[in-house]
């Protein structure tokens, strides 16, 4: 038995939002794997410093950083043609942008509901169908970033999660469509993970986090990657529109002291 199947060695990935967090994580691993990365974020100046860092380091893989507003579709469009230019093509497409906020729904205004929609959503619409020519040329993967709000719904965020809903959706949908192109797209849907957004609303920091500890209830932006790593390799062949939902130990209902 061998571990060359995890490898995405030789390969060419699109990160978004890939400034911080599970995005940052994702370019790092890839890149430390062989894989020229593309790492993109809305303001240049929060992505520039992400690339600088991979190809100052001793990692195999290369960077390029563009900065791409998701929801605008003539930007993902020169994100695609950026990375084509500099690498030649595209092998593996991972949707990471998203944002959100803590609302009852009541007070979510249209705006409110809207932008959270077009990132999460529409934002991966516009990578994923853009990017599909150069996915479909040689065979290649699509790994989106939902959520288990989009799987179980969580209160003070409906908008979010009926947007990542739409994600783990169309993953199974687009999955369906495309595995005749020979195009592999899964979805991650994370529970909590101590990204600095988690930080600040929660107060943990991914360096209280023990991955030694099963018994858990946050991870780390790492562990992410490490799925990440998986679909994209050809050890996750045999994968194809599934949603995988790392969120530590489940809530069940455990039986009454009697």
């Amino acid at each position: 038995m061998t571990v060359e199947q995890f490898h995405v060695d030789g390969e060419t990935a699109v990160v978004t939002g890939a400034s911080s967090g599970i995005g940052k994580s994702i370019a790092e691993r890839f890149a430390d794997d062989g894989v020229d990365v593309v790492v993109c974020s809305r303001d240049i100046d929060n992505v520039e410093p992400i690339a600088d860092g991979i190809a100052e380091s001793d990692r195999p893989g290369d960077a390029l950083a563009v900065e791409c507003d998701v929801t605008e579709r003539d930007a993902v469009e020169a994100l695609i043609a950026a990375t084509v230019e500099e690498f030649g093509g595209i092998d593996v497409l991972v949707n990471n942008a998203g944002a959100s906020f803590m609302a009852n729904f009541d007070d979510i205004t249209p705006n409110g509901w809207g932008t959270v929609v077009d990132i999460n959503l529409t934002g991966t619409y516009h990578c994923t169908q853009v990017a599909g020519e150069h996915l479909k040329d040689g065979g290649g993967t699509v790994v989106n970033l939902a959520s288990v709000a989009g799987e179980q719904g969580a209160p003070y965020m409906s908008h979010y999660g009926a947007a990542k809903a739409g994600v783990i959706n169309l993953t199974r949908t687009l999955a369906f469509e495309w595995a005749s192109e020979n195009v592999r797209v899964n979805c991650i849907s994370p529970g909590y993970v101590a990204t600095p957004g988690v930080e600040a609303q929660m107060g943990v920091s991914a360096d209280e986090v023990d991955r030694e500890t099963v018994e858990r209830r946050l991870g780390t932006s790492e562990e992410i990657a490490d799925i990440a790593q998986f679909l994209a390799s050809p050890a996750a062949s045999y994968l194809v529109g599934q949603s995988i939902a790392p969120a530590g130990v489940p809530d069940i209902k455990e039986d009454p002291e009697i």
